[in-house]
């Protein structure tokens, strides 16, 4: 263990063939201070960090070494927009696999430490700004019940890095359980050594899925359990109303987390196409079609898995389809169990679905704010959307109190329920990027009261409500970048 903190590295990923990573040097920056630290976090990884030290802000940019500390990148493949490229970590480094004192093994990573040999060209740095969004929408995430990883800290770098505009530059340390993605699998399909996609499953199944059942075909069992997990997540993402924006199969994780916060947004008012992110101009990662393109992605991930799966590819082929093919009707019937809690129904009815859809499709017609419709749709009375009085809506509310007879609960219950599921207070696109234009005009406070306010966002609370307010059309954000 280093005396300089209490991380505790054992950095398996290493033991892999080295085709998959490249050990780094850090490239220490001019001035680190520490503008964001996630303390909870911290305590809970068992850190002994103090956010107010130079040797923390030391540890946290780069600029000191910690001797346990792997300190690589990772190599990768990625279909981008449906192209297959090669990729790896472009400006991220691994310092290491962290045991936390529950026994849980965590990757700890920087995002924007500096040029690694998959760099293509680029600095390897990242902007504040960009790596104040990550860390603000991941914690939101988490917060709200969905898997994703973590961040620990943003540490400004003293320094100004050149992209369309100058902008101060910023580290970023995230926390997930491992950085394993369907990208990883793609890459080792590729290489001519065999063993290197064998290994990675042996690895990957030992590391995510050690209680899986491998008798039947350990290859078509880690197929499944990406599958099951994607779909449980993509069906939060769709409950919560987020759009991620850039779903290429190297920012789908084998463990099932969301990974990248790039150009990702919140949707405001309902309408299924809503794409918010500037470089999808085909829209193919919108809202409604985020469920289908995690299907084409799990095909992807079937695809490179096939030499394992069986010897003959058209035994492989057929194996894998059988499992993907399962894919709409799990997601289908996951989504409705969501949806159902959404509208506060315990029991499943037939007719079930239809109320669901008058309701999003009354949302959409009207241009109805998404978060807050379901939020209030047990109290309407009690909104100050003129549309929740309104008699189309009342119409259909009506309809939602027969179906709550159905149930014989009482109506308190089905309240519960919902406020458990239907979030009070969400990042609105809006108000993330006022915070983040104040952190560039050097006051963060803005921010600190915004990710406060995320902290619990199920609870109803007068001093956050604020935040609650949907965008005006002026205010209203039309698009979202990468910021890479």
């Amino acid at each position: 263990m280093s005396k300089l903190s209490s991380f505790r590295f054992d950095n398996t990923f290493l033991t892999l063939p080295s085709c998959l990573y490249t050990k780094l040097k850090l490239s220490p920056v001019a001035s680190p201070n520490i503008i964001t630290f996630n303390q909870e976090l911290s305590d809970s990884l068992g850190l002994n960090l103090d956010a107010s030290s130079p040797c923390t802000a030391g540890i946290l940019s780069g600029n000191a070494c910690l001797p346990e500390g792997g300190y690589f990148s990772q190599a990768y493949a990625g279909h981008q927009f449906g192209h297959l490229t090669i990729l790896g970590d472009g400006r991220a480094m691994t310092l290491g696999e962290h045991l936390t004192p529950e026994h849980q093994r965590v990757d700890i990573q920087f995002k924007g430490s500096g040029p690694t040999p998959y760099s293509r060209q680029g600095d390897g740095r990242a902007g504040l700004g960009p790596m104040l969004r990550e860390y603000l929408i991941s914690e939101s995430m988490h917060a709200l019940g969905i898997p994703t990883t973590r961040s620990l800290a943003v540490v400004s770098t003293g320094e100004t890095i050149r992209r369309q505009q100058d902008l101060p530059g910023a580290i970023l340390t995230r926390v997930a359980t491992s950085h394993l993605r369907v990208g990883s699998f793609q890459f080792a399909a590729l290489q001519d050594d065999s063993k290197v996609l064998s290994d990675l499953l042996d690895y990957t199944i030992q590391r995510h899925y050690p209680d899986r059942d491998l008798s039947l075909n350990p290859a078509i069992t880690l197929l499944t359990a990406v599958m099951e997990q994607q779909i449980a997540c993509v069906v939060e993402w769709m409950r919560v109303g987020f759009i991620h924006g850039v779903m290429n199969t190297d920012n789908v994780t084998i463990s099932g987390e969301t990974i990248d916060y790039g150009p990702c947004a919140f949707m405001d008012s309902y309408d299924p196409e809503t794409v918010l992110s500037s470089i999808d101009t085909q829209g193919r990662y919108a809202f409604d079609q985020q469920p289908i393109v995690m299907q084409w992605n799990i095909a992807v991930f079937a695809q490179a898995l096939l030499p394992l799966i069986d010897t003959c590819q058209d035994t492989a082929i057929a194996m894998a389809q059988a499992v993907i093919d399962q894919y709409p009707s799990i997601y289908q019937e996951r989504w409705l169990n969501m949806m159902r809690k959404k509208i506060g129904v315990f029991n499943a009815h037939d007719d079930d679905g239809l109320l669901i859809d008058d309701l999003l499709q009354w949302m959409h017609k009207h241009q109805a704010d998404f978060t807050n419709t379901f939020r209030y749709l047990c109290r309407p009375e009690v909104s100050s959307d003129p549309l929740l009085s309104s008699p189309s809506f009342k119409q259909w509310h009506q309809r939602w109190i027969a179906r709550q007879v159905k149930d014989s609960r009482p109506i308190d219950d089905a309240i519960v329920l919902m406020d458990s599921v239907n979030p009070f207070v969400i990042p609105r696109n809006h108000y993330v990027e006022r915070v983040l234009q104040a952190a560039y005009d050097q006051d963060m406070t803005p921010f600190y009261e915004l990710e406060s306010a995320l902290k619990q966002p199920y609870q109803q609370a007068s001093a956050i409500s604020q935040w609650t307010v949907p965008p005006t059309d002026s205010e209203r954000v039309r698009y979202t970048f990468c910021g890479t």
